[in-house]
């Protein structure tokens, strides 16, 4: 999942008009589609003036011309590049099967480039991409404004992250209802002191650690932001570091949330070896439903995200952008997650 990214409430409806087309160009330029396609791929036949028109217009409008348009695909072939931070981390895998699991029998090819939460490992999978994808779905931390530099004209879906520009689908997690389920839960079983091991950029809060704060708030709690035990990874040995850290801080937390389930396993391994048993002297709650989390012990209460489902909405939207249509909202674009109670709270 992507940190500090801010996530639109789930019934919020984004106005979206559509990505620039062939169209679009043709009708900002005052000529046929066919002229255009000859002005793109650099026929003869045309009017140099008319083929300066069409070249102004196509980068007025930011249009990219796909692999289609430049021959480059066979009739009813896509290739999606799709982009991960982490697939040593089992929830990408699965969000990657989804994707599969609907492009596959429409004979879709998917490309699959791991970001590593690097700046510079994003932009190359995207300069890559821009020129053999048809269409680029995938977790980014860089800007819309970057992202759309790189990837003129292609569709773009963006995972667990409202889009700035309305062009852009987008497939999200409503982290408000998932976060007030889990602190509800925790405080009908007696909790008060209740902290959170968040990732972000450091100095910052992801969604999740914000909406964890709204909820302490809601529920009257003496919570405040030093509550929150920054991660510096996504992984068990980060939760492990955040967890020593706010036992440290607030020796007296009865329960913690974790950013994802591997950092909230890692907080239940540093909570033992410091003589807490969870749950009766620490309750710990992940967030993704991992199946890793039915196999510890004691087995892990999570928020539960169908990740297949996620991969396969954006496959989906995909599939919309490329006929012209605009991005889904409302249903087709947001999840929520389910609370899965287990042992461990």
């Amino acid at each position: 999942m992507v940190p500090g990214k801010q996530q639109r409430p789930a019934d919020h409806t984004l106005v979206r008009p559509g990505r620039a087309t062939i169209l679009d160009v043709a009708r900002l330029a005052g000529v046929s589609r066919q002229t255009v396609s000859r002005a793109i791929n650099d026929k003869g036949e045309i009017d140099p003036a008319t083929k300066e028109r069409v070249l102004a217009a196509v980068r007025s409008l930011g249009y990219r011309p796909s692999r289609h348009a430049r021959g480059l695909r066979r009739a009813g072939s896509v290739t999606i590049g799709l982009v991960v931070s982490d697939l040593a981390n089992p929830y990408f895998p699965e969000v990657a099967a989804g994707v599969l699991e609907v492009a596959k029998p429409q004979g879709w090819n998917v490309t699959v480039f791991e970001s590593r939460h690097d700046a510079e490992e994003e932009e190359e999978a995207l300069d890559l991409l821009s020129g053999q994808a048809d269409a680029i779905v995938g977790y980014f931390d860089s800007t819309d404004d970057v992202l759309a530099r790189y990837a003129a004209g292609l569709p773009i879906v963006l995972l667990e992250r409202a889009p700035d520009q309305t062009r852009f689908g987008s497939v999200g997690i409503d982290f408000a209802t998932g976060m007030r389920a889990a602190m509800a839960h925790l405080v009908e079983r007696g909790h008060r002191r209740i902290g959170m091991l968040d990732c972000a950029v450091p100095g910052t809060r992801s969604p999740r650690g914000e909406y964890f704060l709204a909820e302490a708030r809601e529920h009257g709690l003496a919570v405040g932001p030093d509550w929150l035990s920054h991660c510096d990874d996504h992984n068990v040995a980060a939760g492990e570091r955040a967890v020593e850290r706010l036992l440290e801080r607030h020796p007296d937390v009865t329960a913690v949330v974790g950013f994802n389930d591997l950092v909230a396993i890692g907080g239940m391994r540093a909570a033992r070896r410091r003589g807490r048993r969870v749950p009766h002297d620490l309750a710990v709650l992940g967030f993704d439903g991992l199946s890793l989390g039915e196999l510890v012990e004691p087995a892990l209460t999570t928020l539960s995200i169908d990740k297949r489902q996620v991969g396969r909405l954006a496959v989906e939207q995909v599939a919309q952008m490329l006929e012209g249509k605009e991005p889904a909202v409302g249903e087709g674009a947001w999840m929520v997650p389910e609370l899965v109670v287990r042992a461990s709270t």
